[in-house]
């Protein structure tokens, strides 16, 4: 079963992003989209632990700090990044400029922490390098510049989730985790998104889902629901339950499948075809990935997933 909950939460997560540009392209801006992400599973996490955990509202001082630094790099700026990127480049390529923090953790931790990591790191890095060469189309003017800074600005912001939840985080569970994590974030975007601005009659508007599914029109707030409560929260949750029954490294390897579901639901949705030079470096690439996964041993290095990383005492406490 944990593999089943696995794929599925990279499902979900992969098919969001397309699903994500379709609001985005309906007039919602990045900000407005992250602000309605982060507070529809703040809402419900915060629900369902008055019913089943309220113990998880009582914590320190110190780490609510953490915490507060956690909602607004790991969470907010993350989403937005990843939202602004989506606006400039296709679904598949976003992602995966996104997840070169599983290798940028593995190298931090190598330099700056003094962790032993496996030599296939290196390996790794290699191939990610050639493969983005390869997937990005370097040198063509084909792929916005702008664009893959967010996306490495997004894969910044996700690499400093990962180290700030392996070394600082007390014990807690994951849903407390996440209620104050995205609780932070949506204070974060509360001020500064601009939801304010959002015109109602935007969200009873008709759009077309666009691609393949261009027949089908809906009011732009059904599918910003269906990306804020199954893309976001029913994902997030399914990543939770596949820790139940997966290491940790298994459950991650096994979540890089996001990356290639992505790509393959914006091709047969969207028509974001890549031609075969760029199919070749996106394997690449997830090979790499696969790689420095394992090069951490016991480590977490998905963005859903990580959250389990957090319950982790610091490495001097146990």
């Amino acid at each position: 079963m944990g593999y089943l909950y696995a794929l599925l939460a990279a499902l979900l997560f992969g098919a969001n992003g397309s699903l994500a540009k379709v609001v985005l392209e309906a007039g919602v801006t990045p900000a407005q989209l992250t602000f309605v992400r982060v507070l529809t599973v703040t809402v419900i996490a915060g629900v369902w632990l008055l019913i089943s955990d309220r113990s998880a509202f009582r914590i320190g001082w110190r780490q609510l700090g953490v915490l507060a630094f956690l909602g607004v790099v790991g969470v907010a700026l993350l989403q937005w990044f990843y939202a602004v990127a989506l606006t400039m480049l296709p679904v598949g390529l976003t992602l995966l400029l996104e997840y070169l923090a599983v290798v940028a953790v593995a190298v931090i931790a190598r330099v700056v922490f003094k962790e032993r990591v496996k030599a296939r790191l290196w390996l790794a890095i290699a191939l990610v390098l050639v493969g983005l060469t390869l997937v990005a189309q370097i040198g063509s003017g084909t792929v916005s510049v702008p664009g893959v800074l967010f996306a490495l600005a997004a894969a910044a912001s996700l690499t400093v989730y990962f180290l700030v939840g392996e070394r600082q985080l007390t014990a807690s569970s994951p849903l407390a985790v996440a209620f104050w994590a995205m609780g932070f974030a949506t204070l974060f975007w509360l001020a500064f998104s601009g939801w304010w601005e959002m015109d109602v009659a935007l969200l009873g508007s008709p759009v077309s889902l666009g691609g393949a599914l261009a027949a089908i029109v809906l009011p732009v707030w059904m599918p910003l629901a269906v990306t804020a409560v199954v893309g976001s929260f029913v994902a997030f949750l399914l990543s939770f339950l596949a820790l139940k029954h997966l290491t940790a490294t298994a459950a991650g390897i096994t979540s890089s499948a996001e990356v290639l579901f992505a790509f393959a639901v914006a091709w047969l949705w969207l028509g974001e075809a890549l031609d075969l030079a760029q199919l070749i470096g996106v394997a690449i690439v997830a090979a790499g990935i696969v790689l420095a996964q394992t090069a951490r041993a016991e480590k977490i290095v998905d963005p859903e997933l990580a959250a389990a990383a957090l319950l982790a005492p610091a490495p001097h406490a146990r």
